[in-house]
């Protein structure tokens, strides 16, 4: 006879099952989207890298934005109905995605995009981490984080077979998945509430948190159109400062601001969100990068693109399931450290190693393979280290703080690529400058893992306090 514990846990498998489907959902429609830049721009007529740019920096910033937010609101009003709800806008906007006629149409239902998205990440994360018992939330964390990369390794293979259709389907691909992960949740999922009693979080707080990302993009990506120095470029950035004032002083009066102070005064939490951000600026840079380097200048496909991009993403769930198994004693500061270094060495290759003439195997092959290994190294350690010390009841708004960084890094990295590509058709220069970059930023990253660590280890007793306390 079958015992009740083992319907117990097949019933919470399927829910974990579902809550991890929501990071390969929100992952793969990231990755498939870069693979389908180049025919998005053909089909509406735009060469601008500025203008086109906004496809992905427009749902970065609102995701951004919107996730601790909705971290809150779901913390108060149900974990549940947050992820249905922002799964179903989520499903509901890649539709109109594909119906867009023009650029702009299209990075407006992007921003409904976003706002799903928004409500659906951290609501699953949360709701995952309360699923499982406290000795399992940094495995299931990790797990969260691997989930997204094997979308990635998937996504940009999916994305060149789709735009081979039309770069509609990269967009509807996720309605027949998001449909059934809204069905399956809400018979299997279980409901997880706390603080129902807690005040509305600052709202806002986070528009004034996207104005502010949106201001400091729009000057960094138009500055090689309007001019470093114009007037434009200026008011943007002035707008982003004085958003930025106006914000950590919501932060610091609001009741419920928009991202707690409390949780910043945790050294490792802070610490790891940096080297997310960090880390994720030089992602952005390296994955987009590539992606129009082979498009451009080596004429590839959008499904030969895909093929190429995906032996890197390939490698992130492999290294990231021997690591768990071959490294259990080494440190997530350490494995973060190392990872990132690898993926910095990876783009200082790419700018020694790459020509002019294709050369996929000798000149773009080994950089994406030590790459996809830092990668795996890297991510699914800074997820887990930014979350696994938060109590359940902060479990949806720490986890919006974790990927809000995240995104944030991913917006910033891009804009940046924008800005030192410069206006026409970059050459190799231009490109090596990107890689560098690249570099430079991951390199960063590795050193605030450290500093996460040192904060993490306990300080040893010196000889005169333990004397002190055995007195």
């Amino acid at each position: 006879m079958e015992s009740t514990s083992q319907p117990r846990v097949r019933h919470q498998r399927a829910a974990i099952g579902i809550l991890t489907g929501a990071a390969f959902l929100a992952s793969l429609d990231l990755f498939i989207v870069n693979v389908a830049f180049d025919e998005i721009g053909r089909d509406f007529g735009t060469a601008s890298l500025g203008r086109l740019s906004w496809i992905l920096n427009a749902y970065a910033v609102v995701y951004a934005a919107l996730l601790v937010p909705a971290g809150r609101l779901t913390d108060r009003y149900g974990r549940k109905q947050g992820f249905v709800a922002g799964t179903a806008l989520f499903t509901l906007a890649s539709l109109l995605c594909g119906l867009a006629p023009g650029v702009w149409w299209l990075v407006s239902a992007r921003v409904l995009q976003a706002v799903g998205a928004a409500l659906m990440t951290p609501a699953s994360l949360g709701l995952l981490l309360a699923t499982l018992p406290p000795e399992k939330r940094a495995a299931g964390a990790r797990l969260f984080a691997m989930t997204g990369a094997v979308a990635a390794a998937f996504g940009p293979a999916v994305g060149g077979g789709l735009v081979q259709i039309s770069w509609q389907t990269a967009f509807w691909i996720n309605v027949p998945l998001g449909i059934g992960l809204v069905v399956a949740a809400i018979r299997v999922v279980p409901d997880v509430r706390h603080n129902q009693d807690a005040p509305r979080p600052d709202l806002l707080g986070g528009l004034i948190l996207a104005l502010a990302i949106a201001a400091l993009v729009l000057g960094i990506v138009q500055g090689n159109d309007w001019g470093w120095t114009s007037a434009g470029v200026l008011a943007a950035w002035g707008i982003a400062l004085a958003g930025t004032a106006a914000l950590a002083h919501r932060i610091s009066h609001h009741h419920a601001p928009v991202i707690d102070p409390e949780l910043l005064r945790i050294p490792a939490f802070a610490w790891a969100n940096i080297s997310q951000l960090v880390f994720n600026i030089a992602f952005g840079v390296g994955l987009l990068s590539r992606i129009l380097w082979m498009q451009e200048h080596w004429d590839y496909s959008a499904l030969r693109t895909g093929f190429a991009v995906a032996v890197g993403p390939a490698f992130v769930p492999i290294t990231s399931i021997l690591a768990t198994r071959f490294l259990p004693r080494l440190s997530s500061g350490a494995q973060i450290a190392i990872g990132t270094t690898l993926f910095a060495v990876s783009g200082l290759w790419q700018a020694l190693a790459t020509g002019t003439h294709p050369a996929y195997v000798s000149e773009m092959l080994g950089p994406w393979i030590i790459g996809g290994i830092g990668v795996g190294l890297a991510l699914p350690q800074l997820m887990a280290a930014a979350t696994s010390s938060l109590p359940p009841h902060q479990a949806a708004t720490g986890s919006g703080v974790v990927n809000m960084g995240r995104q944030v890094g991913l917006v910033l990295g891009i804009s940046v690529m924008v800005g030192l590509l410069g206006t026409g058709l970059p050459d190799l220069a231009h490109f090596q400058r990107v890689w560098v970059f690249m570099a430079i930023a991951s390199l960063t990253a590795a050193v605030a893992a450290l500093a996460m660590e040192a904060v993490r280890r306990p300080r040893p007793v010196r000889e005169s306090e333990a004397t002190t306390v055995k007195a």
